[in-house]
């Protein structure tokens, strides 16, 4: 006992002590809530996190505070009073220990998503150089989620708030970029971007599993994604891989030899469990972790990857929004998409493409949607067009007038009706703007048919606000189509530059009917 003269005794006590106290929990946030965000002005704003069960939190931004208790899990959640936009701002999260926020501005959010079109960044678009200099904005904010596949709904993501300079811009989605860019000259506010994309990846991968599975157009993609994780052999599909490679191997030693190039390497197996293609795989890891973080809406660039299946797209698309905005909990909240731009699908028929246009159009009729038509900006021979400004600029025009009320024309001619006038057609449009416009020569990409259903070539010519359409070939027109295929680069713009969008006016049986 003398040892505890020198404190060893009652250093030992105290760990006894310690040990058997619970252990209490620190506060902990998301990725998504942290230093140099934006919060969504004009709503209340949802701060969440975790704790120990029974724990108090109060969140404090100057004057305003909010307290919740953690629940059973752990969980707790509390929601600011709407502010209005400025900053930056200081936020305090009291609980056993305190996390202090910091440099938060209050604006204007959107959350981007989509495929390679909209994961495409801004150092690989037109002009980047000039681009990246110029990109020194700090009130604009953005977020990166990290690329991630899970089987059930993650409750957080890989990622940090950073201000928009030239060294955080260049991986930063270019339609992101562009879009957030415009919003934030032309209403001079603070926006946070956040960036949720990966390319090749299909709608169904995006969309929660309940949403789709019960859903007869869309439970049979569910089914067939099952099936293959069911039979998924993992030694099976190595030994396949290796027999590919070593076959690989000695085509591509027969080829170096003749002078020619190899062929294409096999790819390494993934379990189908894993895919980013798999049904709610990416909803789960990549939407569901920044779910309830307050946004004013989102932007979509998506679709190639679902052009076989582009009538099955007519459900699936707008499924999908409604699930965000169901899950999200905040209404329907502003949903702008790019329509895809004209490129030859190989191995697809060319008018799959025009299908995926025709259901996106479609997709308008959900409420507070806004579409960017893209067949002026394309580059057929690739897929990822470098002109990311005009989208971004063209999906900000949406939200410009549709969000913030602005008086401006943002869309280009949507195809509304017609009638038939002995030989002729007559096309009438919605959003003529300043008037029809044809550009750089007659009018292109326009054919006609009979009740037969055999398209031909056609003559249009603008009248006012119509165009008439006709072809010598049919004396009794029942139908016209415009920029019906995926190579189509038609000329028809209102005079605010803004091109049509392609569109038909029959309703005979797609090529992409039935595939799911």
């Amino acid at each position: 006992m003398k040892r505890s003269r020198n404190g060893t005794f009652a250093l030992v006590s105290v760990c006894v002590l310690l040990m058997a106290a619970p252990a209490l929990a620190d506060v902990r946030l998301p990725k998504i809530i942290g230093d140099h965000m934006v919060l969504q002005q004009g709503t209340s704003a949802p701060i969440w996190g975790w704790a120990d069960p029974g724990e108090k939190v109060t969140v404090s931004l100057g004057p305003c505070k909010a307290t919740a208790t953690a629940c059973e899990r752990g969980k707790w959640k509390v929601k600011l009073d709407a502010m209005e936009a400025g900053g930056p701002h200081r936020i305090t999260i009291q609980g056993n220990n305190t996390i202090t926020l910091e440099d938060v501005l209050v604006g204007e959010v959107w959350a981007a998503s989509g495929q390679s079109n909209m994961q495409f960044s801004v150092g690989a678009s037109n002009n980047a150089q000039e681009e990246i200099a110029a990109a020194d904005y700090p009130k604009m904010r953005l977020f990166t989620v990290a690329r991630k596949t899970a089987d059930t709904p993650m409750d957080d993501c890989e990622g940090s708030w950073v201000a928009c300079t030239p060294e955080t811009v260049p991986g930063f989605s270019a339609v992101a970029y562009f879009f957030g860019r415009y919003l934030h000259k032309e209403l001079d506010l603070p926006v946070g971007l956040i960036n949720t994309s990966w390319g090749g990846t299909p709608a169904e991968a995006w969309t929660s599993l309940d949403a789709q599975q019960d859903v007869p157009e869309l439970a049979p993609t569910v089914a067939r994604w099952n099936q293959q994780i069911a039979q998924y052999d993992p030694e099976a599909a190595r030994q396949g891989y290796e027999k590919a490679m070593e076959a690989w191997k000695q085509a591509a030693e027969k080829a170096k030899a003749e002078g020619k190039p190899a062929p294409p390497q096999p790819r390494a197996p993934v379990n189908p469990a894993d895919s980013p293609h798999r049904p709610a795989s990416l909803y789960n890891g990549m939407i569901a972790p920044v779910i309830p973080f307050a946004v004013r809406g989102a932007i979509w660039y998506q679709g190639e990857s679902n052009a076989s299946r582009a009538e099955q797209y007519r459900t699936l698309f707008p499924a999908m929004i409604n699930n965000w905005r169901d899950k999200w909990g905040q209404g329907d909240f502003a949903f702008l998409f790019v329509q895809l731009a004209p490129y030859r699908y190989g191995g697809l028929d060319p008018r799959c493409l025009a299908e995926v246009w025709e259901a996106q159009v479609r997709t308008l009729d959900l409420p507070n949607t806004g579409m960017a038509v893209t067949t002026d900006v394309a580059d057929i021979k690739d897929i990822h067009p470098k002109n990311k400004q005009d989208v971004g600029c063209r999906l900000a025009l949406w939200a410009l007038a549709k969000t913030h009320g602005k008086d401006l024309v943002y869309s280009g001619p949507l195809y509304e009706s017609m009638s038939a006038e002995g030989d002729k057609i007559r096309i009438r449009f919605k959003h003529v703007g300043g008037g029809l416009v044809a550009k750089d020569g007659p009018l292109s990409h326009f054919t006609i048919a009979g009740k037969d259903g055999e398209f031909v070539p056609a003559a249009a010519t603008i009248d006012g606000q119509t165009i008439v359409v006709q072809s010598d070939q049919v004396k009794e027109p029942a139908a016209v189509r415009f920029g019906w295929t995926d190579t189509a680069e038609p000329n028809l713009f209102n005079q605010e530059g803004l091109p049509a969008s392609p569109f038909r006016t029959d309703d005979f049986e797609l090529v992409t009917a039935g595939a799911r």
